[in-house]
């Protein structure tokens, strides 16, 4: 929930001449969704993607306050984060609930990016996988092959954000190796190899390189940096 509309385009726009010759990353920047149409309008023709920070299930009715999955779409979306830590942990969603969102993202034609991670004490009590298999069973029950391989998963440890405190390369390793693994049992090797696992919580210009160097951390869901042309693409260049 940060930056004005003026401000929002500026970003916007540094984003787009600073990113414009890059040709071998997928790059996307979801501003909050009173945004979403004039920034998808300021990137048009640009190598830099739009998602929006969530969505509500349902394709329409009287649900004051909400927005839907076509709406966004229509205002130009590709993606939309779902089951984010704040929205968890603040916003009391569960998973159940990220995985209505999930369904009705795909119906639309987003790409999902669906966040699990743990919270401090589940870390230190070491149930760290479990929590994790808690949320990704729940977020994507009911989800095909086929649309699973459509989704982004983005491990946070809810630790790390925002706090300065960041995931060693070998943590945020061992969890996207678990991950993986999850897909694969529950899918196949195959759809494994295909969902992108990103990693998100205080990544920066400084750490970025070491992290994203892991084999299973495949991009980043970039927080505060993002504010920050210079910042955002010491994070992007070395992906």
């Amino acid at each position: 929930m940060n930056l004005t509309l003026a401000a929002s385009l500026e970003l916007a726009d540094g984003l787009k001449k600073a990113a414009s010759d890059i040709t071998n990353v997928d790059i996307a920047v979801c501003p909050p969704s009173i945004y979403v149409q004039p920034v998808a309008a300021a990137l048009k023709g640009s190598n830099i993607g739009i998602g929006a920070q969530n969505i509500y299930f349902e394709k329409e009715g009287a649900f004051t306050g909400e927005i839907s999955a076509g709406m966004l779409k229509d205002a130009g979306c590709q993606y939309v984060i779902l089951g984010h830590s704040e929205r968890r942990n603040i916003l009391g969603e569960s998973s159940e609930l990220v995985n209505l969102k999930t369904h009705a993202a795909l119906a639309a034609g987003l790409t999902p990016i669906v966040c699990v991670g743990e919270l401090l004490k589940e870390r230190e009590a070491g149930t760290t996988e479990q929590v994790v298999r808690r949320q990704f069973d729940g977020s994507f029950s009911g989800i095909s092959a086929d649309d699973m391989k459509k989704c982004v998963i983005a491990y946070e440890p809810v630790w790390a954000i925002g706090t300065g405190k960041v995931a060693t390369p070998d943590q945020a390793e061992e969890v996207h190796a678990a991950i993986r693994l999850m897909i694969e049992k529950n899918y196949s090797k195959a759809v494994a190899e295909v969902v992108r696992i990103q990693y998100g919580g205080s990544v920066n210009d400084k750490n970025a390189k070491e992290i994203l160097a892991k084999p299973n951390v495949d991009g980043a869901l970039v927080g505060g940096a993002s504010l920050k042309i210079d910042l955002f693409m010491g994070i992007v260049k070395p992906a």
